[in-house]
Parts: C-alpha cells; structure tokens; sequence
C-alpha cells in the first residue's frame, strides 16, 4: 500500500513539473525512495507525464536494477540510485531542465546563494557537476561529488537535480533554484550579485530543516 502511494506521488509530481514550465515533452525524471527499504520508484523511459499511471512507475533497486519489468526505467536511474547510496536522508529526487537554471548548467556558472529561500531550501550554492553523458555511472558520481551535503546540483550542458525529504521539497526546490537563477541571471546585469556569507546560510538552513513551519 505504502509503495503505491508512493507511485502515485510520482504521477502527481510528474504533472506539476510539466505544468510548471520546468520541463518539455518527455525530458526530466522523479523518483521517492520507499522508506528506508532499499528500494525506490522512479519514472519510466521516454513516456509522457500526462498519460503516466501508477503502474507505469518502476521499482528499483538502491544499485538501480529493476525490480519489476513492467516499463523501462529512467535512463537517469543509475545517478538516482548514485545519490540515495550516498545520501540516506534524501527521500526524493526532481531532474528537470528549466529555462534559467539550465543557461547556468550551459554556462557551466554555478548559483551563488543569494537569496534567503535559496539557503533556506539548497544550503548553498548551486554547484556545477562535471559533464559526463546522460545515464553513465559518471554522471551520478559526478552529481554526488558537485551535490555534497546540498540539496541541488547543476549538471553541466544539461539541467538540474533537487533533492528532498519528500517529494514536495524536491519540488519546491527546483522552484527556488530556477528563481534564484533568474534573479542571479538579472542581477549581473545591475553588477555583482552578492552571496550571504556562509555563517548566514548556516543558520537560515539549520532554522528550515528544525524549527520553519508547525513543528
């Protein structure tokens, strides 16, 4: 029950990044982890996320060796399966492509922090991963090493990685990535954007992640 729950979470956030403009067609892909079972779903190859259904989601294993054989996973999945190794409290991840954030990636110009959100939800800067090819054990290791203790990652000449708790911060933080690279983007046209010192960061994180919201 818990595992189709978590499908059909996937089907909905499919939907919203498409809604969003954060990605076109097929491209980009979700995945949540089921629990701490060492198993986690993650969107089919190649196929729309207006006509995704749950049992179109594919179960994986944390080394991304499919467990069912319904529909052909992500070509991402090796870089998903990467980061859930090395990163025990994520719970999801979002890979989209949106328009500002991928000029960055383009650029290989990493996201300074400097807006509060964006230390509040990333942690820091979005660094850039280097380049390797779509679906290659490089491009996870590559985004692990850039993604650190963060909780977004550029990948170069390509788009960008958030990660969460759930499924709703990894969304929320492709949002705040893609604004914060288009204030950034705007703001060397004024001058030098100017980054939050990393005591600051510190502490706008640490307040987010223990006492922002009804906790």
């Amino acid at each position: 029950m818990l595992l189709l729950k978590t499908k059909q979470m996937v089907v909905e956030y499919g939907r919203k990044i498409l809604n969003q403009g954060l990605v076109v067609g097929t491209w980009g892909n979700i995945s949540a982890r089921d629990g701490d079972k060492g198993v986690f779903v993650i969107t089919p190859s190649g196929m729309n996320y207006d006509m995704l259904e749950p049992e179109d989601i594919v179960e994986v294993d944390l080394y991304g060796k499919p467990i069912t054989t319904n529909r052909k996973p992500s070509v991402e999945t090796p870089m998903h399966a990467a980061i859930y190794r090395a990163r025990p409290d994520v719970k999801a991840i979002i890979h989209v492509h949106s328009i500002n954030a991928s000029a960055c990636a383009a650029a290989q110009v990493e996201i300074p922090c400097i807006m509060e959100d964006m230390a509040s939800m990333v942690g820091g800067p979005v660094k850039v991963a280097r380049y390797a090819i779509s679906g290659s054990e490089e491009l996870g290791q590559n985004a692990v090493e850039a993604l650190a203790d963060r909780n977004a990652v550029l990948l170069a000449n390509h788009g960008v990685v958030a990660v969460g708790r759930d499924l709703s911060e990894a969304f929320r933080t492709c949002l705040i990535v893609e604004k914060s690279a288009e204030i950034f983007l705007k703001a060397r046209i004024l001058g030098n954007p100017v980054p939050l010192a990393e005591s600051e960061v510190k502490f706008l994180r640490e307040f987010f992640l223990n006492s922002y919201g009804q906790r």
